[in-house]
């Protein structure tokens, strides 16, 4: 990779169910604030779309960033990924019970369930057990896929793990971060109180489960849930299927070793 020079492209890539609804909104009012464009999706956006507009906020839920963004040398990224297990039991809880119509796969008709939709059909699923091996071997493995497929060596990103800001109550770490993408010591002073403000442990903690639903489109933020949310049996079957992908992804030291750690039998 070519020499660092000042940022001018900020990427923000996340994965589904790793915050991702919470880094957009917390980087799309920063964006507002400092009057800076701020690209969401970006599917199909090329090299040069935005490169009169100055600096820019390039935000992607699945962390498809365009390569030849990534590779500039005025580029930073803030990568962001959650252990996948707590990805396993959150997605599947949303995706029983979610609304909205943002997420297009999730309320379509499909030939390989009868036609029922994603939710239709984990809702016709007998209990979570099943809903979590269904949830496995669909979403979950598309999403942690994509977290596998991630170039953690890159010089121009900085690596962070969603377990990390929802503890962040000191907002040290996402300060870091903002310093790292190219803030001025005043933008991120306004950026760590936009982060506080949006965060469970900060302005929402007060809040009331609906208006945390509506804002930060979780039921809850806690780490680990997975220790006393997955079945025995579902563990077993993550842990050899996927087990090596924890640790890859650094979650692990051992791929079953967990299963002893966990607080049920």
């Amino acid at each position: 990779m070519t020499e660092l020079i000042e940022p001018r492209f900020i990427c923000i890539g996340t994965h589904h169910k790793t915050g991702t609804i919470w880094m957009r909104r917390v980087f799309r009012i920063i964006a507002r604030r400092l009057k800076l464009a701020f690209v969401y999706g970006f599917a199909n956006w090329h090299e040069g779309k935005h490169c009169d507009a100055g600096r820019a906020i390039l935000y992607n839920w699945s962390s498809k960033l365009p390569k030849p963004v990534m590779d500039r040398p005025d580029a930073r990224i803030l990568h962001l990924i959650r252990d996948p297990r707590d990805v396993l039991v959150s997605g599947m809880r949303y995706h029983l019970r979610s609304v909205t119509r943002d997420e297009k796969f999730l309320h379509r008709p499909r030939p390989e369930l009868n036609n029922r939709s994603y939710q239709e059909h984990l809702q016709n699923l007998p209990d979570d057990e099943e809903r979590l091996l269904f949830e496995m071997e669909h979403k979950h493995r598309e999403t942690l896929d994509q977290m596998l497929a991630w170039d953690y060596t890159r010089a121009n990103a900085v690596e962070m793990r969603y377990e990390e800001l929802i503890r962040d109550t000191s907002c040290q770490r996402f300060v870091e971060a903002l310093s790292f993408l190219g803030f001025s010591e005043e933008e991120t002073a306004l950026g760590r109180r936009v982060f506080w403000k949006h965060s469970l442990f900060g302005g929402l903690s007060g809040a009331t489960p609906r208006a945390k639903r509506v804002d930060a489109h979780i039921m809850s933020g806690r780490p680990d849930q997975w220790r006393q949310a997955l079945p025995r049996r579902v563990a077993e079957i993550y842990a050899e299927r996927y087990g090596a992908a924890l640790v890859r992804l650094g979650y692990e030291p051992h791929p079953t070793r967990w299963l002893a750690e966990m607080h049920h039998a």
